[in-house]
């Protein structure tokens, strides 16, 4: 693999930039939020949903603040044309970087989760190790999923103000931030049907339009691995959810559909393939624009 170098150089540089460091510290008490529905729902696996909670929000943010600046930060101080210089191609450049920045960030990350392990193992006793390491998991993929899309903006503009404006306001505000609001307004404006988020319809394009984004395909297949149900939104407000005689606005299958009506495309198991999609899909595009320009 000709990217490996570049791929280390990246990690290091990561791992050992202040950004990251910050983050990992800030993720313990930003996923650290026992409450009584979580621990009815889950017991002391609760520990697990602590690194869900971990990469919702907070996370996104700080994985592409990390790596947006990537590649456009290379081209603007000239270094990029010392990188192109070597036998490498563009698509090399790509991957070296991805994979790089995701392990730089993968590692401090990880021992914040860790350490949320060591405090729930204190708070609540022994958790089943599967279930936390299988969130574990699916986070660390989630981080893939964002230093993809980051690194694919940075290789598609000329400018770190650029870079910067794409990422926060193309990306994670409409992801992150406001998906769910948007889904609903564009099924409401496709369909000519209001939704009510409290008492939703039993319609599969609505629910699979809130787990299109990377974030909610992230709760979902996480929410399989807790056992918690099949939903875009946090463990515990699914949980809530799907208490009696309680409503949120989370579209939770279990609470609408009937048994045996659940459309096949609403399986859990088809977030995977959506987070896979939000890998790939992004470097490919970054692909045909950085090996097409004169980006050097």
């Amino acid at each position: 693999m000709r990217w490996s170098p570049l791929a280390r150089k990246e990690a290091r540089t990561v791992a050992t930039s202040k950004g990251i460091w910050l983050l990992a510290v800030l993720l313990v008490p930003w996923g650290y939020r026992p409450s009584y529905v979580g621990w009815d729902g889950l017991g002391a696996n609760i520990t697990a949903g602590y690194v869900q909670l971990a990469g919702t929000g907070l996370l996104p943010l700080g994985v592409l603040l990390l790596s947006y600046q990537s590649i456009v930060g290379e081209r603007t101080s000239g270094s990029l044309k010392f990188t192109l210089g070597l036998p490498l191609t563009r698509t090399d450049v790509l991957l070296g970087t991805v994979v790089g920045r995701t392990v730089g960030i993968a590692g401090p990350v990880t021992l914040s989760f860790l350490v949320l392990a060591g405090i729930g193992l204190l708070d609540h006793g022994a958790f089943d190790p599967l279930p936390f390491l299988g969130v574990v998991l699916v986070t660390l993929l989630y981080v893939g999923v964002l230093v993809s899309i980051a690194v694919s903006v940075s290789a598609m503009v000329e400018r770190t103000v650029t870079a910067a404006g794409a990422v926060f306001g193309l990306v994670f505000l409409p992801f992150v931030v406001f998906w769910s609001r948007l889904a609903t307004v564009v099924f409401s404006a496709a369909t000519g049907t209001a939704v009510n988020p409290f008492e939703p319809p039993a319609s599969g394009p609505l629910f699979l339009l809130h787990r299109l984004n990377p974030g909610g395909a992230y709760h979902v297949v996480s929410n399989w691995v807790l056992g918690v149900g099949n939903s875009a939104n946090t463990y515990s407000t699914v949980l809530s959810e799907l208490q009696p005689q309680v409503s949120t606005n989370a579209l939770v299958v279990e609470a609408t559909f009937q048994p045996g009506a659940v459309p096949g495309y609403l399986h859990e198991s088809v977030g995977v393939l959506v987070l896979l999609a939000w890998l790939v899909a992004p470097l490919g595009l970054a692909r045909l624009v950085f090996s097409r320009g004169d980006v050097a």
